[in-house]
């Protein structure tokens, strides 16, 4: 089945790319395929990149990206999720002509947000449109599972919980009333998800058990979430939200000094901070956004007087930002968001 695409006729194709945060994430055994199996709820934000598609007159996909550095581009997962989607293409017949890509890039690259698997579902869904081509929901859940565990998240378009290596994804209610503030900060260091995880096999058993108090916490946390849990509420959980991460320990292993950064920036807010995913990106949640950006002024004084020790290649990125509902337009919050490498 084809549909009119605005690629097909000279316009950008345009997506939102969002970020991504790891209210919990409990790891809950190891898969045959040598795949840790987990339990996460993760939100979306309104932090995010944007990407825009067009169809190329010839030669072949390209990319152009602005913002953080993503290195090789042949190796981006943009290019390779338009690949992967013109090969799953390639048995129908549908013409699928090179893309010339723009990726305008606000996340920060390898640190637990998710951008790279986000950027990979936006350019999936944004091919099919600019080809003017569909597939069956399967076939899309599959090309994103072979591009990575995180991108079959981003598919689903808000909170969700997310099993198995990534591609059993429920969706969840985004907490209501007023948008959650979150204060992010990542350290100028770059950490790999695959590192992460190697030292969480050598640091002990290579599975975590079922019933552990982060799987407890997990579990409870997707159940207020699909009952409808109020944002005020998750807030006043954040002590326990901050420490269900299984994760944090095999981060710190493999990031020397984010312990003692992450203690440190406990002690400037005066409130839990957690870890997004594989880290290095710290996390605190508000009742407002106005709060949040008292909170990255804090983290930003306290950065510039050394009471946040400098690890990494130079200082970290700061940014508010809100947790982005299913239906909520993510454009709508941009005005009120600040990011930025804090000096």
């Amino acid at each position: 089945m084809t549909r009119p695409g605005p690629g097909s006729r000279g316009d950008p194709v345009v997506r939102f790319a969002p970020a991504k945060l790891n209210l919990t994430l409990a790891v809950v055994g190891r898969r045959p395929d040598g795949y840790h199996a987990l339990h996460s709820v993760m939100v979306p934000l309104v932090l995010g990149d944007r990407l825009s598609l067009s169809v190329a007159a010839s030669g072949r996909d390209t990319l152009h990206v602005e913002g953080f550095d993503l290195g090789p581009v042949e190796a981006n997962l943009v290019v390779r999720a338009i690949g992967a989607v013109r090969a799953a293409l390639a048995a129908t017949g549908t013409p699928t002509p090179p893309l010339a890509a723009r990726l305008d890039k606000r996340i920060p690259v390898a640190a637990g947000l998710g951008g790279g698997s986000s950027n990979a579902a936006a350019a999936l869904d944004g091919a099919l449109e600019a080809w003017g081509a569909e597939v069956d929901p399967d076939a899309q859940a599959t090309i994103a599972a072979g591009l990575g565990s995180d991108v079959p998240f981003f598919l689903a378009g808000g909170p969700a919980l997310v099993e198995g290596r990534g591609e059993r994804v429920t969706p969840l209610r985004a907490p209501l009333g007023e948008p959650v503030g979150v204060l992010l900060v990542t350290p100028a260091i770059a950490v790999e998800t695959a590192d992460v995880f190697g030292a969480f096999v050598a640091g002990g058993p290579a599975a975590a058990p079922a019933a552990s108090a982060t799987r407890l916490t997990s579990a409870h946390l997707a159940a207020e979430l699909a009952a409808g849990l109020r944002g005020a509420d998750l807030v006043s959980r954040s002590g326990v939200l901050a420490a269900a991460n299984d994760l944090a320990a095999a981060a710190a292993v493999v990031a020397p000094g984010l312990v003692s950064f992450r203690r440190a920036l406990t002690r400037v807010l005066g409130r839990p901070v957690g870890l997004s995913g594989s880290g290095p990106t710290l996390w605190a949640v508000y009742p407002s956004l106005k709060a949040a950006t008292g909170a990255a002024d804090a983290a930003r004084a306290a950065v510039a007087d050394d009471r946040l020790p400098a690890i990494g290649a130079g200082p970290p990125f700061i940014a508010v930002t809100a947790i982005a509902g299913a239906a909520q337009d993510s454009a709508a919050h941009t005005s009120s968001m600040s990011d930025g490498r804090t000096g």
